[in-house]
């Protein structure tokens, strides 16, 4: 079932990573600025965040193997609409399409396998579950700069269709029947969707407009186009908390189970870790092509060591993280991740690329084992019925941490080069906005502390129980 899983679930990474170095060449071939082009990520990141709260249900009302093979028909559709559009809004419209199927399949890939393991081995369960993510900064940004250096950006997308089209028949093939749900299905949280959605919606485009052109980047929270959507993107989120405290399990998110100190700690570990990935792999190629001169290809085969070096923490930090707990491994994953992330806040135009390559790789393992271990943590404690609610609690977190330091770093990295007309000061400009993204790994290292430390043995009682209950999907 994993490996079924796995195969889909590659179409989905690969499509991000193959956009972080195609950004450069989009704003030049679709005559669109940074501003516009970035939508193109950062609406991408938005329609996974704002499907996956709605998993849960539709797993419940559809199966687990329906719901994947219609996933997988919507992530195709958004791809072929993708590589049709015309012009920037064309293109930003159909990305979220294409949103739209892949966050189903981050979050139930996630359930599905976690729900088989019934909470045991966790580290080694997510080192299998991460393989589409490890691959992805691997071999994604190396087939994007090829596809962009030999042919026309549509490429891009319809380089999907394969890993849709097998993912799809295998998962006909093997996946198990399983009911529309254990139990009888629960009501859809329609109030909740009209709060929580366009409340993370309109917080994320409000981080976005920081990057006008009106005034200094402080004193822009007062623009009506910034401080509107702000204000009632966080207005929405606070009435969905009201709400979902009283509707309780039936709520859209589930919020009561931030009682568990695990998930709610993790949450605020994946939010944070979400924008130093998502932001800077935005930021890294950008750099290489704006500073540096590379093409798209250069810029990805430049890229490979941080993904060299999250596939190789992969399985390490699993394994590590069943021994030891996720509180040490976090705390180490993170503290190296800060110190990796530092040097680029130096970074000049003629910065030594076999140095910088040789801190993306150390960067890569600390961050692979950072997002292993944080993600592995959300679901210690959680009983089975909770698993649903806490994967979808968990990529959420991610994805609005991705799609906030995407908005936030880009807008840091157009204030501060504006008006900037040599590659050192251009530099310059990407420094700062590497500060800010190991700003964020700083901010993870003392929040570590707050995961779960060395796990217990596991009940011999509960071990013969989990081993006699049937894998449902």
């Amino acid at each position: 079932m994993t490996f079924t899983l796995v195969i889909g679930a590659l179409a989905v990474i690969f499509d991000t990573t193959i956009m972080s170095v195609a950004i450069d060449n989009l704003a030049g071939q679709l005559h669109a600025p940074l501003a516009t082009i970035q939508w193109v990520s950062t609406a991408y990141l938005l329609a996974l965040a704002t499907v996956m709260p709605a998993v849960g249900w539709l797993q419940a009302a559809l199966g687990g193997k329906r719901l994947w093979i219609m996933a997988l028909g919507v992530f195709l559709t958004g791809s072929l609409l993708c590589a049709a559009a015309w012009n920037a809004p064309s293109l930003i419209a159909f990305r979220v399409v294409q949103g739209f199927g892949g966050g189903i399949m981050m979050v139930l890939m996630t359930t599905l396998i976690m729900q088989a393991a019934k909470g045991r081995d966790i580290g080694r369960v997510m080192s299998l579950i991460t393989v589409p993510t490890a691959l992805g900064p691997v071999i994604g940004p190396v087939i994007g700069g090829i596809i962009l250096h030999l042919g026309d950006w549509r490429w891009i997308f319809l380089f999907n269709v394969p890993f849709c089209a097998v993912g799809g028949y295998l998962a006909a093939r093997d996946l198990p029947q399983g009911q529309p749900g254990p139990r009888p299905r629960p009501r859809l949280d329609v109030v909740g969707i009209l709060l929580l959605l366009p409340g993370v919606a309109t917080v994320i485009y409000g981080l976005t407009r920081l990057g006008g052109s009106d005034g200094p980047a402080g004193l822009t929270l007062g623009l009506p186009t910034v401080g509107l959507p702000l204000t009632a993107g966080l207005a929405l989120l606070a009435g969905y908390v009201g709400w979902a405290l009283r509707r309780g399990p039936d709520a859209l998110i589930d919020v009561r189970l931030f009682r568990h100190r695990a998930l709610a700690s993790s949450s605020a570990l994946v939010f944070l870790s979400g924008a130093a990935l998502y932001g800077t792999m935005l930021l890294l190629p950008l750099y290489w092509q704006q500073v540096r001169g590379q093409d798209a290809l250069g810029a990805a085969l430049l890229l490979i060591p941080q993904g060299v070096g999250t596939l190789v923490s992969r399985s390490l930090a699993g394994r590590y993280m069943d021994r030891f707990g996720p509180r040490p491994v976090a705390v180490a994953a993170f503290t190296l991740t800060f110190a990796a992330t530092v040097p680029f806040g130096f970074v000049t135009a003629s910065t030594s690329d076999i140095a910088l390559m040789g801190v993306l790789f150390t960067r890569g393992i600390g961050l692979g084992a950072a997002m292993i271990t944080i993600m592995g943590a959300a679901y210690v404690g959680l009983k089975p019925e909770e698993i649903p609610q806490g994967s979808g609690i968990s990529r959420v977190t991610q994805q609005v941490g991705g799609s906030a330091g995407t908005a936030v770093l880009t807008m840091i990295v157009q204030r501060t080069s504006a008006g900037a007309h040599t590659p050192a000061a251009l530099a310059s400009g990407f420094g700062d906005a590497f500060w800010w993204a190991a700003a964020f790994t700083a901010a993870a290292v003392p929040l570590s502390l707050l995961l779960p430390g060395r796990p217990g043995p596991e009940p011999q009682d509960q071990k013969a129980m989990t081993a006699e209950e049937p894998t449902e999907v």
